[in-house]
């Protein structure tokens, strides 16, 4: 078997294959102990509690997939064998989550169980479980999604059905035959967790892999630069970037990984892209991939970072000219605390510092989204939010705009008086 040392990760020659010396350890050790204190690692009891809310919920899948197979007039015996199962992707995957932080879950189902029946059946299920709050259904979104909170855990819940007969528990989602005649739908709903187990099997050291980036996740959000929705980047983005440098340094303790981080991306040349793996040259399912020299709308996207898996895509296509400008400008100051900090002149904390958003300009707009209820302001507040980005490249066209900024915080509501 080849040896880490022997494997290459990524699509060059790692820059280093250094060993991290004394002081980098206890470097990773401080800044383990400095990211405690931002709620970032879950208790032992919280994270059991997450398995058990995932263990009932897989009992539920594979009940409600065998009543579809039965109502179906399948014989009982080939209905308690059909299977199906319930994969978790997103930052619970890559076991970066924090404390209080949602569960993606990905329902994969065999032929005979329809998006339909999960929509309805399941959906009716779920709803008389004593454990599902705030159940509600997104059937018509880009990637259809069942939201509940289940006995106190968030959890987005995606559908696929594959065009299989069972689906046993073995089943490896990183297998691309299983995408062969599926709908774009199912496609989307895989990607999620293909995405997530390819990045893992990608990086030479999970562990440091995971530190890092619950560092750099942190700092994102403390600088304000974590949205997709917003122009900046998000979860998976932020993931696959931490993946690259990983793979750059194979051996380089965290702390060390974090300066190297903003060294590489503080000088990358975009809008060369950031690929994990190559990327096949032959197509054969047919699905759109990312790739610029087929497709023109792919070559006006600022900032590339490609998903490594089957169908490869941009997962950072939201990217505008400013906040593209905001978020070199973030890992150059980056680049300088870290550096810093491993001078040993400063404390962990200094990277972690809130951004300083409301003193740095002289000219604001604020957008307040107004609604008669609870139920309705949740909904324009969404549909207000996903407009933001559009409301950024329109101000970025106006010769007297250089830079327009938006933060993703949200404040409200106010009380009025």
């Amino acid at each position: 078997m080849m040896s880490l040392q022997e494997r290459t990760f990524g699509i060059t020659s790692p820059i280093s294959l250094g060993q991290p010396k004394a002081i980098d350890l206890e470097l990773s050790k401080k800044l383990e102990d400095a990211m405690k204190l931002y709620s970032v690692f879950e208790s032992e009891e919280n994270l059991n509690h997450r398995m058990d809310v995932l263990g009932k919920i897989n009992i539920l899948v594979k009940a409600w997939i065998t009543g579809v197979a039965l109502h179906k007039n399948m014989p009982e015996k080939a209905a308690a064998n059909v299977g199906g199962k319930v994969c978790t992707f997103g930052s619970y995957r890559l076991g970066v989550h924090t404390k209080g932080a949602d569960i993606d879950t990905l329902c994969i189902a065999p032929r005979h169980v329809e998006r339909s029946d999960f929509f309805t059946s399941f959906y009716d299920l779920l709803k008389e479980q004593p454990e599902v709050k705030e159940l509600r259904a997104v059937e018509e979104a880009y990637v259809p999604v069942i939201k509940m909170t289940f006995d106190g855990i968030e959890l987005d819940m995606l559908f696929a059905r594959l065009a299989y007969a069972q689906c046993p528990e073995s089943l490896d989602v990183r297998d691309e035959s299983i995408l062969k005649n599926l709908d774009q739908k199912c496609v989307r709903s895989l990607n999620g967790s293909r995405v997530t187990d390819e990045i893992l099997h990608l990086v030479p050291n999970v562990e440091n892999f995971r530190m890092s980036l619950r560092a750099i996740k942190l700092w994102a959000k403390k600088r304000g630069i974590y949205s997709n929705a917003l122009g900046f980047l998000g979860g998976v983005s932020w993931a696959m970037l931490v993946a690259r440098v990983c793979q750059l340094y194979p051996n380089t303790a965290p702390a060390v990984l974090l300066q190297k981080f903003f060294l590489v991306y503080s000088k990358w040349d975009w809008p060369q892209p950031i690929l994990l793996k190559q990327m096949s040259t032959d197509n054969k399912l047919g699905f759109p991939v990312w790739d610029p020299r087929i497709n023109p709308s792919d070559r006006f996207h600022l900032m590339p970072i490609i998903t490594p898996a089957y169908p490869q895509q941009n997962s950072t296509f939201n990217v505008t000219t400013s906040t593209r400008a905001i978020m070199i400008e973030e890992f150059k100051e980056g680049l300088d605390v870290t550096t810093v900090i491993l001078e040993q002149l400063e404390s962990w904390d200094r990277l972690f510092e809130p951004s300083n958003f409301f003193q740095r300009y002289r000219h604001y707009i604020v957008i307040i989204a107004k609604a008669d209820n609870q139920e309705h302001h949740l909904e324009w507040v969404g549909l207000v939010e996903s407009k933001i980005r559009l409301l950024v490249q329109n101000l970025e066209r106006n010769p007297f705009i250089e830079l327009a900024h938006v933060t993703p915080e949200s404040f409200g509501p106010l009380n009025e008086t």
